[in-house]
């Protein structure tokens, strides 16, 4: 585990293997870079793979006041540039996936792919105003009981029935024991989260990507509306928010789909 200090909170991040690209992969809310260790072993052969713990995540430091979504983009920028990547492709699984994004319009010049990972199901739309006071309550439950609020998200939400156990367990577990201040904070800004994805999608340069599980559908309409530069759509079998551990294999092969698509474009040019 290697160590960049970004507005002063230590960023823990590893790199493998080397190649023509550098895959940047981004973990979702109160998990950590672990959950990628399929998708290493798969491409470190071909790439070099970076992966990185978020802020209040993993092995990541924890000493901040403030806690911000644009704060923790801001981590992602300062790997990018303090490790000189070049040629970077984001790979960025839920929230992850708009850390990519706000990343990827404030130091673009880098980047020459974007692959979202379950996300961006309704791209750049408010919630509906009759969903308004069940978030109001969410926000207020959390203030009095995080853990548990945590919880009844991550199986309502992200989790079903059919999800094997063992993936439950441990999601229901990761969302029990996350850094509680930096939850706190940020979980209001998760939904207003369509209002980052409006200001940021006009400055994406690559394609947007996505590679989303069928368990819940994705508005297709959004993404015609929204994705200027246009989008790939990619929706794989499975059960929950997280195919890296119930469906490794198919997302591999659907992540090497889009990495050669990319790297052809980028290579064509």
């Amino acid at each position: 585990m290697k160590t960049i200090i970004s507005n002063g909170t230590p960023i823990s991040y590893n790199i493998y293997g080397t190649g023509p690209a550098t895959l940047l992969f981004l973990h979702g809310s109160f998990i950590d870079q672990t959950y990628w260790k399929q998708q290493v072993s798969f491409f470190k052969e071909k790439y070099q793979v970076v992966t990185m713990d978020l802020a209040g995540h993993g092995e990541s430091g924890t000493n901040r006041g403030e806690w911000t979504l644009e704060g923790m983009a801001e981590d992602v920028v300062t790997l990018i540039k303090e490790l000189r990547l070049e040629n970077v492709i984001l790979v960025g699984h839920s929230l992850g996936g708009n850390l990519a994004l706000i990343a990827a319009s404030r130091h673009p010049d880098p980047i020459i792919g974007f692959i979202g990972v379950d996300n961006f199901k309704n791209l750049a739309t408010p919630l509906p105003a009759e969903y308004e006071s069940q978030v109001e309550e969410i926000i207020e439950s959390s203030k009095k009981a995080y853990a548990d609020t945590n919880e009844h998200y991550a199986r309502m939400v992200l989790l079903t029935p059919e999800t094997p156990g063992w993936i439950t367990d441990k999601i229901v577990a990761a969302y029990r024991n996350s850094y509680e201040p930096m939850g706190q904070q940020t979980l209001p800004q998760f939904f207003e989260m369509y209002r980052i994805e409006q200001q940021s999608m006009p400055l994406l340069r690559p394609r947007m990507n996505l590679i989303n599980v069928n368990y819940y559908p994705t508005n297709v309409e959004a993404l015609k509306a929204h994705a200027g530069n246009g989008y790939k759509l990619i929706e794989i079998a499975g059960t929950c928010h997280y195919p890296m551990l119930e469906s490794p294999k198919a997302l591999n092969e659907a992540l090497d789909e889009v990495i050669d698509s990319v790297l052809e474009m980028k290579f064509a040019d």
